[in-house]
């Protein structure tokens, strides 16, 4: 088992020699179920099953992180989630939310009159990204509460049940 603890997503970026020329390249055909885990962040695994891998001469891959959360990214989001009391990053928009999930934080904090800023991730890939980085969260949609980050649907839904929400979202605004 692989693994790679950086912080960072991973691109890994494979080289061989064509099909065409393939046969001629392979010494001897192993068929493994070995498991390959990468590890981006402590919240995220990627695993891949390889159950096919052919010996071929002068292949070599590549493994490199790369970050969608630039400095100059992390700072507009840093400005965005401070200089609004409640933040939501969303698929779709207030008035027309495009998943299941986005819709019901959405219909909490309507119901509680509370006003928030919304931001369609589905827009932009490279913020959608970042954010996943920036959070920690790998799911979307992401409540910021006062500069915090609060959670996803399922805690939003669970804090209003209890009533725990209600109570931040007044001292929030009254602040």
């Amino acid at each position: 088992m692989w693994l790679c603890s950086c912080a960072k997503p991973l691109t890994l970026q494979l080289q061989s020699r064509p099909p065409s020329s393939i046969h001629s390249h392979v010494r001897r055909v192993t068929v493994t179920t070995s498991t390959l885990s990468l590890r981006p962040s402590s919240t995220h695994v990627f695993t891949h099953n390889v159950h096919f891998q052919p010996k071929l001469k002068r292949a070599s891959t590549t493994i490199r992180c790369s970050s969608a959360l630039t400095p100059q990214l992390k700072s507009t989001l840093d400005k965005v989630i401070t200089t609004n009391k409640v933040v939501l990053f969303m698929k779709g928009t207030k008035d027309f939310p495009q998943c299941g999930f986005s819709n019901t934080v959405v219909q909490i904090l309507k119901s509680l009159n509370v006003p928030f800023e919304a931001i369609d991730i589905l827009e932009n890939d490279m913020l959608r990204q970042a954010l996943k980085e920036y959070s920690s969260w790998p799911t979307f949609p992401q409540l910021y509460i006062e500069g915090e980050f609060f959670g996803g649907c399922d805690i939003t839904v669970e804090a209003y049940q209890n009533g725990q929400l209600q109570e931040l979202l007044e001292k929030a605004v009254l602040s």
